[in-house]
């Protein structure tokens, strides 16, 4: 890892950019694989499932008895904790249901608020080097709490032309309608104009490789909604003289095994911290299974030194993170300063890797520093609020003079007159 001390103003823009891929380069070849799936469909599909997946279907939709055989064919201990996992994400996110509250906003003038679910939503489950299921359960359950009519799932199948078991009874106990194996832009592609098995979906949700994010940015602009870019996974870590460096190095390792390209920074007070989460890393990176992928990862994450507090929280929000680890003493003081972050870990017992499966927040977040925009997926992303307004007689009188003259002050003469003809019904 790279350690840098006491960085400058002028130095903080180019230390925190994150390693992205040439963006005409990207814009291009993705570009160039949707407008495939646009004209040809399910053969495109699995043309590239062949290219890109290494594996020749048949099928694109999982059958009933692959279902089945996923949910026969797992430990009961997994399914116990997907049980367990679902019912806490379940829990956090009823509780974000909106109600609505008639206003009578003046005298005769009535308006609300309605929530409606998002009939038809694209769930992309990413497969590469790692099956995760437990974000079938982070995008599905918030969906069926919402109402979704139809909740569409594409994952890539492994080379046996299978998904994953653990995804398919994920995709069971939160109650996924159908489930297609497809994965990357086309996958992307399937759901954003529909094919002759995958259906066309209003929105699109799912975090992905920087093909992913580029393609559904893509088709955003085309009709069809998506969560929010999410690319590769990223944590930066508060911490200070009193951590424990092993809890530190095991936060920033469990970002780093996410892919090749994530990244993982440190923030700290403390110079000794810093050589011991050195030492820590290391020793724990020879004992990961995924070894490899983390210390490509590593190569350009950082560890910072900074002088103070103020310093660390003014890095942290310039830097809006995807995951916020806030492991100082004093957490819930530093917590009060948060601007821009996905999602905010507090205390030394609350490890990142308890939001991705079972703390019951989502794990589904905004990287690249769409947190200074974006919020995470939550029970609102799969709702439209649609506004009502109800007005009397009265209410026609207490407004009428002045939209129109607001209309007349536009240059608009027929919503002054539809408001005129009103008027001189009431009166």
């Amino acid at each position: 890892m790279n350690v840098i001390k006491y960085p400058t103003a002028e130095e903080l823009p180019a230390l925190l950019r994150r390693p992205v891929r040439d963006a005409a380069d990207l814009n291009a070849t993705v570009s160039a694989v949707l407008s495939d799936v646009r004209e040809r469909g399910d053969e495109a599909v699995i043309d590239y499932e062949e290219r890109f997946d290494h594996v020749r279907l048949q099928d694109l939709a999982v059958s009933e008895q692959e279902m089945q055989e996923a949910w026969d064919g797992i430990t009961p201990q997994l399914r116990q904790a997907l049980e367990l996992a679902h019912r806490n994400i379940e829990a956090f996110h009823r509780a974000q249901r909106f109600e609505p509250t008639r206003v009578q906003v003046t005298d005769g003038i009535e308006c609300w608020q309605q929530a409606v679910p998002i009939e038809r939503v694209g769930l992309y489950i990413p497969g590469g080097t790692a099956p995760l299921f437990s974000t079938v359960l982070m995008l599905a359950t918030p969906a069926r709490i919402a109402g979704c009519g139809e909740i569409v799932l594409c994952t890539p199948p492994q080379r046996d032309g299978r998904v994953h078991p653990a995804v398919l009874c994920a995709a069971r106990i939160a109650g996924v309608s159908r489930i297609y194996k497809a994965g990357g832009v086309q996958a992307i592609g399937a759901m954003a104009y529909g094919t002759e098995t995958i259906p066309r979906v209003y929105k699109i949700f799912g975090p992905g490789n920087q093909f992913v994010t580029c393609a559904k940015q893509q088709v955003s602009l085309h009709g069809t909604a998506i969560d929010m870019p999410a690319g590769p996974s990223e944590v930066l870590v508060l911490a200070d003289e009193q951590n424990r460096a092993d809890f530190v190095a095991a936060d920033l390792l469990s970002q780093a095994e996410h892919g090749v390209d994530s990244q993982v920074m440190l923030l700290t007070t403390s110079p000794t911290l810093i050589a011991r989460v050195e030492e820590e890393v290391e020793s724990q990176l020879a004992q990961l299974p995924r070894c490899e992928i983390a210390a490509q990862a590593l190569r350009h994450s950082k560890l910072i030194l900074v002088h103070d507090d103020c310093e660390m929280m003014h890095i942290a929000n310039l830097y809006a993170p995807e995951h916020l680890i806030i492991e100082t003493q004093n957490y819930m003081e530093l917590a009060a300063q948060v601007v821009n972050a996905g999602s905010v870990f507090l205390g030394p017992l609350t490890p990142e890797s308890a939001g991705d499966y079972a703390s019951g927040t989502n794990h589904t977040l905004p990287t690249n520093g769409y947190a200074v925009a974006y919020s995470g997926v939550n029970l609102d992303s799969y709702i439209r609020k649609i506004t009502f307004q109800h007005i009397t007689p009265r209410g026609i009188l207490s407004i009428g003079p002045a939209v129109q003259e607001m209309a007349a002050g536009e240059s608009l003469e027929a919503h002054r007159r539809a408001m005129e003809l009103r008027m001189k019904a009431v009166e």
